[in-house]
């Protein structure tokens, strides 16, 4: 038996089993990740986020890889990388702003403040990718326009989405309120043929032209508290649709988070709590 230390933490609910060391020295296949984020059988985590510390290149403090709870790996969640710049803090690692390494780029972390085991982070997201061909998504893959207003065919019948990418796929949906199947919505789009990623999808309700309420359906999870890039998705398409202005507050039901669009890109800010730690067993 293998005894590896973990840390676990959680930004707006969101919440990571973080481990440092390369994802081929820990967890050595899908089955052992979903097992580990395991909310009866493991720890539980919507995901692990894998460290390596420094980073590679000079000048990066970690390089990061990401693994959701169904052992897919995928490019970038906000949430969990202000989860990874907690940990980095805690370590001591005192460089403002933190740079770390994602399968989407370089993004940057400014530490905005901190209390006990709870850090405030504003992230650097970059640009959102708004051409269809480069989120991707297939049936609109020679068009660079953004997509608003796409009638996207389902079971249940169309829905009118905007496509977006964060460094990962993303598909938001404008609703009246929460009181429908929104997720089994979200199941269908995940895996929809438009696709060939799969995506994350937002169900997203105004509250007004600076703040939105959103239900997220991530990709490789299912449902959960809230998401970074998803947030900053559903800003995106919000303001795109000319229903919202930056700055947006996004009402989660993890907490709230603040999204802004700036000519030089997305900021997402927002806390990271180190909940505990302990010892995995393999």
């Amino acid at each position: 038996m293998v005894q590896i230390p973990f840390t676990k933490a959680q930004g707006a609910g969101n919440d990571f089993l973080i481990m440092e060391a390369a994802p081929d020295r820990l967890a050595r296949s899908p089955e052992e990740i979903r097992r580990l984020c395991d909310r009866r059988f493991g720890v539980g985590a919507d995901g692990i986020v894998f460290l390596s510390i420094p980073g590679t290149k000079a000048g990066v403090d970690a390089d990061l890889r990401l693994f959701n709870s169904d052992g897919g790996e995928a490019e970038i969640s906000g949430n969990g990388t202000r989860c990874a710049a907690a940990y980095l803090a805690m370590k001591g690692v005192e460089h403002n702003p933190l740079a770390i390494q994602t399968k989407a780029g370089l993004k940057n972390l400014r530490l905005v403040a901190h209390h006990a085991n709870v850090w405030e982070f504003e992230m650097a997201m970059g640009s959102p990718i708004l051409a269809p061909r480069n989120v991707p998504f297939v049936p609109l893959g020679a068009v660079t326009e953004p997509v608003v207003g796409f009638d996207l065919p389902l079971s249940t019948g169309a829905k009118r989405v905007t496509v977006t990418s964060m460094g990962n796929p993303h598909c938001s949906i404008a609703v009246d309120h929460f009181d429908w199947d929104w997720r089994a919505c979200g199941k269908e789009i995940e895996t929809h043929s438009f696709f060939p990623r799969r995506t994350n999808v937002e169900f997203y309700r105004l509250d007004s032209r600076h703040a939105i309420e959103v239900r997220y359906w991530e990709r490789g999870v299912g449902e959960t508290l809230s998401s970074g890039t998803g947030s900053c998705a559903a800003a995106v398409a919000a303001i795109l649709a000319q229903q919202a202005e930056s700055p947006v507050t996004v009402r989660t039901l993890g907490g709230d988070l603040a999204v802004r669009w700036e000519p030089d890109g997305v900021y997402l800010t927002g806390p990271a709590e180190i909940t505990f730690r302990g010892e995995l067993f393999l």
